[in-house]
């Protein structure tokens, strides 16, 4: 007796196109698509672009963003935002020898509760003295926390994706030293509110400074701990 041939079944047609969008305060910009056979099956996938795919301009293909697929919506998979980072190729372009490059890492919490690390980076004309490091180091990390503390998550990303940051760093550090650039290289979610408690306090991790105390008037104490990187020949 013959055996019965079993139908065979195309999985491919099984599945669905969906469209990925950024978060509704970067206008929900479509930033791919993928197909899936259950909408479950997307949660928690990691998407990355660039600005300038973004936007259609070329010209910021130097900054990264990368989302996190977090609801489904019909056929629009939502995220939510993870981060950004400047390239590579980029960042050694700006780099020039002779020349200072002042760096500080700083873990801040924004008035509605996202802890966010933030990684600005200054470029100075020609090589800078160890004092002068100091101080636009200090007075940099001193203009990060003071705006991040006070702004929503979402105005603080937009003021460092369109540049604005960048803009009042240098507008109020260029005195100390003459600066040639300045940037967000980078910035990562580390926490939300709907996660665990943290600290109240803004506090700056790794090489650079911590903020852990306030004085009388509720200013932040910050004890500077040096990093400098000089390009040399």
């Amino acid at each position: 007796m013959a055996r019965k041939q079993q139908k065979k079944v195309d999985s491919w047609k099984e599945k669905k196109w969906y469209n990925i969008v950024a978060p509704e305060f970067l206008n929900r910009t479509v930033v791919g698509q993928t197909v899936a056979s259950d909408p479950a099956l997307m949660m928690d996938r990691i998407i990355e672009t660039t600005v300038g795919e973004m936007t259609n301009d070329m010209s910021k293909n130097n900054m990264k963003m990368r989302f996190r697929i977090v609801r489904v919506n019909g056929d629009v998979a939502e995220t939510a935002f993870l981060g950004h980072m400047l390239t590579n190729d980029y960042l050694r372009s700006i780099v020039k020898r002779q020349t200072s490059k002042i760096d500080a890492i700083l873990t801040v919490r924004t008035a509605d509760g996202y802890i966010i690390s933030i990684k600005p980076t200054c470029f100075t004309v020609k090589r800078a003295r160890t004092s002068q490091i100091k101080a636009i180091r200090n007075l940099m990390t001193r203009i990060v926390v003071r705006r991040a503390v006070k702004s929503n998550f979402e105005d603080l990303i937009q003021e460092i994706v369109t540049g604005k940051m960048s803009s009042a760093i240098y507008k109020q550090t260029k005195n100390i030293y003459p600066l040639r650039r300045v940037e967000v290289r980078k910035t990562e979610v580390i926490k939300t509110p709907s996660q665990r408690r943290v600290p109240q306090q803004a506090t700056v991790v790794e090489e650079t400074l911590v903020i852990d105390e306030v004085d009388a008037a509720g200013n932040e104490m910050i004890e500077v701990i040096e990093v400098e990187e000089i390009i040399e020949n």
